[in-house]
Formats: C-alpha cells, structure tokens, sequence
C-alpha cells in the first residue's frame, strides 16, 4: 500500500508514520502543506491519502476540492479535530471518501486505510499512453514513435512519464527531484536540467516546455 499523508503536526505526522510502518505500510510519502500534498497527488499514485483539515498553504478541504475538480480519483481520507456534524458534511461534500476525527487509534486508521484501498483497486491511468505522435508504455516502460522504439534511461522514462500524467501542469524542480532521485540524494536542480535536456535530444525540442524559474511542462 502507498499513502500520502499531508499533516503539518510535525509530532503526530511522525508518530503516524512510525505505528503504520508498524503495522506493514512501509511506502508513506509524508508532506506538510496543503500545496505539497496537491502536488504531490498529481506526481505519483497513492492507494490512500490521509488529508488533515487545517494546513498552511491550502487547507484539507480546499485541496481535495481542487483535486476532484481537476479528476482526481484517488482514495481520500480526512483527518481533522472537527466533530461537527456540519463539518463532516463538508468534507465529504469536498470529495473525502472517509472522515477520522482526532483523537483517534491508529487501529482504527490502518482499517480505514485497508478499506479504501480495497475500494481503490482499478489503475488510475491506462498503461499506454498516446501524446503527439509517442505512445508511453509503462509496463515496458518504452517510448515508441512511428513504431520505433526510443531508448531512454530509467531517469529519463520516470521524469517524461511524471510529465505526461501531469499534462497541462507544471512541476518543480524540486518535486521532480524528491520524486525521481529521492528527497536524500546528492543531486541538484541542474540533474533534472540535463535529464531533460538528454530527453530532447532522442524526442525533440517541442514537447516539454521550460518554465522559467519553476520547473517544467507538457502541454496537450
């Protein structure tokens, strides 16, 4: 199983990572802000993302919000201190599949979190993917064009395929990096520069945009 939590509690963020590593979840992405865990949504698949309420940067309901807005069919699970009947409405209404109020027993959370992703069983995105002229296979993970096949690096397949399931939005040199290479690893901004700059040489010049300051992008 592979969950995002988004908790901005630095004390139960790593208390909550610690008890579901405990119980068998070891692939737990934890971020702090409500704009990391969107970004974040977008840039992997999740079985589960565990979403608290109140975080800077967007707030839980705000995000899950944009997420459905843009399609986003993933499993999500609120996480808030609000016991209102009001509040629970709310979020569901946002597009939460479930609602856990704090204080809770992280027996209680890991069954939740078992629950939804048994819900969540069906892939997100097809296998192949087509976009001007290449076709993406990542159960290959090969790029053809034309019926060729275009040899790329497994850095190179990772950083387009994170690009074509985000279309139409930028991402960070910074998430590309933490996703791709690893938030631990000794790399820099200029690693995914050149990757990408490796990547236009074998697939062309038009399909990934540079945006200046931020990162990059694949328009549709």
């Amino acid at each position: 199983m592979h969950i995002l939590l988004a908790e901005d509690d630095e004390t139960l963020g790593e208390l909550i990572v610690h008890l579901l590593k405990k119980k068998g979840i070891e692939r737990i992405d934890w971020v702090v802000s409500g704009e990391e865990a969107h970004d974040y949504a977008l840039a992997s698949y999740y079985d589960v993302i565990i979403m608290d309420w109140m975080m800077p940067g967007g707030n839980g309901v705000e995000i899950c919000r944009r997420l459905r807005s843009g399609g986003y069919g993933g499993a999500i699970l609120m996480l808030t201190a609000r016991d209102g009947v009001e509040d629970c409405v709310e979020g569901f209404e946002a597009g939460a599949d479930d609602y856990l109020v704090k204080p809770f027993e992280i027996a209680e959370l890991h069954a939740r979190l078992k629950a939804l992703s048994r819900r969540n069983l069906a892939p997100l995105q097809s296998e192949t993917i087509g976009i001007r002229g290449f076709t993406l296979n990542r159960t290959s993970h090969s790029l053809m064009r034309n019926g060729e096949e275009i040899y790329l690096t497994p850095r190179e397949f990772q950083l387009l395929d994170m690009l074509v399931r985000n279309q139409n939005h930028t991402l960070s040199r910074d998430l590309l990096l933490d996703r791709i290479w690893g938030i631990d690893s000794d790399v820099s901004h200029k690693t995914v520069d050149a990757t990408v700059k490796l990547l236009r040489k074998k697939i062309g010049e038009g399909l990934i945009e540079t945006v200046r300051g931020v990162g990059y992008r694949i328009e549709t």
